[in-house]
């Protein structure tokens, strides 16, 4: 009998110590945290272990448990639970792209008067962190005999307005019917996607679309800088001379230099971390959708930005005008 209840202790107090290691893992060890942090894990595991056991393991008496149950909730408390509601809300909004700054950034927005310190608390507290999946990867096809152009951009993303320069470039996305292709244009000025297109053969035709999309969007006045990778889609024959009738000044890359067109190649990390990576698309148009709604329903309107000043695209445009 006593060899049962020594083995049932201890595989309880294994189970405890693991709660706690995995605890510190989101924000520290439980024994470091406050009273009431601690006092709450043993009222969520009461039925599994007793009261007596769970507090001799916290380190707080049965008694300060008991008095915790039956306090009243003081007003910082009430108000932590309705601003927890809405970080749940914002992080679900987010698509759980949002850590600290910028979801306190939001908050302001909506009229809370809170600062980083309690928002970080209270995200740490309840798990609410940014999912974050696998690394990016980039292809480019640049096996070809077309003409290269010149760097324009020589990696100066800075821009005083809109249509003044543009980058473009072309990622995957795998589906259970095979490989989806994404090709998209850039507004350096606010990131704004300005022109996108999808397609399940990665053709020049794919690169021209997201192009035709973005110049019907904008008109953009001659000498506008358009920049991409040396890929044989954007150095083909036809699209450099959709380039030549709109006006535009044509900038690639370096060779090999990911860097040269980083502000296109932070996107596609974004909304592969954001979208792609926590999803199984079972067909290239289910993948589609989610892109488009993604684009013209997160990135552009909602999605925030450090560099903007903690606006979205959207909205850093409209300031400006």
């Amino acid at each position: 009998m006593k060899t049962l209840k020594r083995k049932t202790r201890d595989f309880a107090k294994r189970s405890v110590c693991c709660a706690r290691r995995g605890s510190a893992k989101k924000g520290g060890d439980l024994l470091c945290r406050p009273k009431p942090v601690r006092f709450a894990f043993i009222d969520a595991w009461k039925e599994e272990w007793s009261v007596e056991f769970l507090c001799r393991i916290m380190k707080v008496t049965s008694r300060g448990f008991r008095a915790w149950r039956v306090r009243p909730m003081s007003q910082r408390q009430r108000d932590d639970m309705a601003l927890l509601a809405h970080i749940r809300e914002q992080h679900r909004l987010s698509l759980q792209s949002y850590g600290r700054p910028r979801m306190t950034e939001e908050l302001q927005e909506l009229g809370l008067n809170v600062g980083h310190g309690r928002v970080g608390r209270l995200m740490r507290e309840n798990g609410i962190k940014v999912i974050r999946t696998q690394k990016y990867k980039a292809t480019t096809d640049s096996g070809h005999t077309f003409n290269i152009a010149p760097n324009l951009l020589d990696q100066d993303f800075t821009t005083d307005g809109p249509n003044q320069k543009w980058a473009g470039d072309i990622s995957y996305i795998w589906t259970s019917e095979g490989w989806l292709y994404l090709a998209v244009i850039l507004d350096l000025y606010s990131r704004r996607v300005i022109g996108w297109a999808v397609s399940n053969r990665m053709k020049r035709d794919l690169a021209i679309r997201a192009l035709d999309m973005a110049v019907a969007l904008r008109r953009p006045p001659e000498g506008c800088i358009h920049h991409t990778d040396r890929g044989s889609q954007y150095c083909s024959n036809e699209y450099q001379r959709r380039l030549s009738k709109h006006g535009f000044k044509v900038s690639m890359s370096g060779k090999g230099n990911c860097y040269d067109n980083s502000r296109v190649e932070t996107f596609f990390k974004s909304i592969k971390a954001e979208l792609i990576w926590r999803n199984k698309w079972d067909t290239c148009r289910q993948a589609e959708g989610a892109i488009f709604q993604y684009i013209n329903g997160f990135y552009n309107p909602r999605r925030r930005h450090s560099s903007l000043g903690g606006k979205s695209p959207l909205a850093f445009e409209q300031k400006a005008a």
